[in-house]
């Protein structure tokens, strides 16, 4: 049947729904393109058709590379014999076909990596992106020049993160990068006005509605209590709402949510594909499909959160995955865990901030909330002008949309929430402050980040003593400084860092033998950091290998070697990054029998570590061994060096 063939408008009403129902979940194949570049000849994009493009690595090298990554993984000589012999057999046979291959990929395409890594690691995964996949910043107190109240701490939230996407659509926010060149600011097309959608093929993607053109004085946020969801015109008459506006709208949402609504956001938590079935009944509705197209065209979501978390560790947990009472995820009923940008304020103040990474990765993200924090800190933050009522009105007040809820979608929150409670009661999570930071560390010549890494690996193998060791550790580099570039794993466990971790606990070690192996093993770390943010890494570039293996031909035995296998299970997936405003910042391990490790060495006076993990996992006890290591760490280097504190 063709829309010509209907005379009745309301038929013709109902086919056209039906038809836009049929393909809102159907991915394009030049999706990533609808996006558009705000003012691209802009300084915020200026650089981006000067940067090199992802280089693909000689082969000879990343050989050369993953035999010595190898060594400390393997448990005995024959295994790495072993490993190494299909190594060479992979160098001298497919191996140069697939890196030709490779080769002619990546000057057919603008980055030979990109769509691998976003359907690969992200858009592909099925599991639940909460704890698995999501990530949190946590706040510190609102100014207190400032009004000390939910409603004004949000208001403020609101209208600096409004005027940081004004900022960003004038193409006035300056291009991330170091002494070397700017950095690839591509994904900030995707920090506002956009969403991910889940697909009924097992493949999400991300839908923007920016607008071409679009300078900033437009556009709606979304607003989350007890889960109802509130529409507020962030902008009006061409001027975004002044902190005292968006304070009344707040207050107003506030007083006008009095008992719980439905839970629906706690459907995006799911499992991918029963979040995809589910979504497709949720939009059968017309009422419901426009919020839907609501939630996913605001700028951004701010959650207003119940409860009064007051702990590191309850901060954490409250911004990982909600809170949760009386058999109920009441915090992801009252969230839309697929927006890229979504803030949660909660009844004492305390606020954070929830990241979906597929399309983003945390540092454009941490320039975000830093930016508006720092603003905000300020004296001089342009608070706005509300309206002249004698002129114009004010704005209208914000708008409720409440969801038509089926039987079918009233039991898939029963079974999403009994889902997220699994998941959440599977998780545990632990907290630490050293006693010192930075500035002391740099004074004993060390790099802060190999430093910390560093104390992970020592921590780790007190953990888990003469065990075998089951896997590798990952450390994200960024590869932001080419085109489209997003990270590269660190593959932070070295022969270097072994002999060092092993020579802390021989009593016949000196403090002069394990300063100089500590050496070793930290410029070990800086130089495989500095080849992998230069795209010289070993896991990206067999990625690229594995995939373009032909139908037909035969998986080399490398990629299902054991030793190879171990090295890419990341038992210890770590990152860090900084802002003067976080208390908090974490997400989830990536593996069941490892650990997420979120640290940050920003801070003049502290490191900070967060660790996160399975219940079944020794997590309180690694936190206390990082705990140990950081204080023995540093005494190795006061006994040896001109200071004499000791911890």
């Amino acid at each position: 049947m063709s829309l010509t063939g209907l005379s009745n408008p309301l038929s013709r009403k109902i086919f056209r729904f039906t038809l836009m129902q049929n393909t809102r979940q159907c991915r394009g194949a030049h999706w990533k393109t609808l996006a558009p570049t705000a003012l691209p000849c802009s300084e915020t994009f200026a650089a981006q058709n000067s940067l090199p493009r992802l280089p693909v690595p000689d082969l000879d090298g990343t050989l050369t590379r993953l035999k010595e990554s190898l060594k400390p993984i393997a448990w005995n000589e024959a295994e790495y014999r072993a490993v190494v012999s299909k190594i060479d057999e992979f160098g001298a046979g497919i191996g140069p076909e697939l890196q030709k291959r490779l080769l002619q990929r990546q000057t057919e395409t603008d980055n030979w990596l990109e769509r691998w890594w976003d359907d690969g690691a992200y858009l592909g995964y099925r599991d639940s992106v909460v704890v698995n996949v999501s990530y949190y910043y946590g706040f510190d107190d609102h100014p207190s020049h400032l009004r000390q109240t939910p409603a004004a701490r949000v208001a403020a939230l609101a209208r600096g993160a409004m005027l940081f996407r004004k900022k960003l659509k004038q193409g006035k926010v300056t291009p991330e990068g170091t002494k070397e060149g700017p950095f690839c600011m591509d994904t900030y097309r995707w920090m506002f006005d956009c969403c991910r959608i889940p697909g009924l093929d097992g493949l999400d993607w991300s839908k923007s509605f920016a607008v071409e053109g679009d300078t900033g004085d437009s556009g709606h946020i979304i607003v989350m209590r007890k889960n109802r969801v509130w529409k507020i015109n962030a902008a009006v008459n061409g001027r975004i709402l002044s902190t005292d506006e968006f304070e009344s709208q707040i207050q107003h949402i506030y007083e006008n949510t009095t008992h719980l609504y439905p839970g629906v956001g706690i459907l995006t938590a799911s499992n991918r594909d029963v979040w995809a079935k589910d979504y497709a009944e949720l939009a059968n509705s017309e009422r419901n499909s426009d919020i839907l197209d609501a939630i996913h065209s605001s700028a951004f979501i701010i959650c207003l959160e119940e409860g009064s978390p007051s702990t590191p560790e309850q901060n954490s947990r409250v911004l990982w995955h909600g809170h949760f009472s009386n058999g109920q995820a009441i915090g992801l009923q009252n969230r839309w865990v697929d927006k890229p940008c979504q803030f949660m304020v909660y009844d004492n103040m305390y606020a954070g901030f929830m990241g979906e990474h597929s399309i983003m990765d945390g540092t454009p993200t941490v320039r975000l909330c830093d930016e508006v924090l720092d603003a905000l800190a300020s004296p001089s933050f342009d608070h706005g002008e509300s309206s002249d009522q004698s002129v114009a009105p004010p704005p209208p007040p914000p708008t409720p949309l409440d969801w038509e809820v089926t039987a079918a979608t009233a039991q898939a929150i029963v079974t999403a929430n009994a889902a997220a409670l699994d998941l959440i009661n599977s998780q545990v999570l632990s907290y630490h402050l050293t006693t010192y930071g930075k500035d002391e560390i740099k004074q004993f010549g060390v790099s802060p980040d190999s430093w910390a890494q560093m104390i992970v690996q020592l921590a780790y193998r007190r953990t888990i003593g003469n065990e075998n060791r089951k896997g590798g550790t990952y450390e994200a580099a960024t590869t932001r400084k080419f085109y489209k570039g997003r990270t590269e794993a660190i593959r932070v466990v070295t022969s270097e860092s072994d002999a060092w971790v092993g020579s802390m606990d021989d009593p016949n070690a000196s403090d002069a033998i394990r300063k100089e192996l500590f050496d070793l093993a930290t410029k070990k770390h800086i130089t495989l950091a500095k080849l992998c943010g230069a795209g010289q890494g070993i896991d990206r570039h067999l990625l690229g290998l594995k995939k373009l293996l032909a139908g037909l031909e035969a998986a080399p035995t490398l990629f299902s070697d054991p030793v190879y296998a171990r090295s890419s299970c990341w038992v210890l997936s770590t990152s860090a990054i900084f802002s003067k405003h976080f208390n908090e910042y974490g997400w989830g391990e990536v593996v069941a029998d490892g650990f997420g490790v979120a640290y940050m060495t920003g801070h003049n006076d502290r490191l900070q570590y967060t660790v996160t993990s399975r219940k079944e996992m020794p997590n309180s006890k690694f936190m206390a061994e990082i705990a140990l290591a950081a204080r023995d760490l540093y005494n190795l280097h006061t006994n040896i060096g001109t200071l004499k504190t000791r911890l």
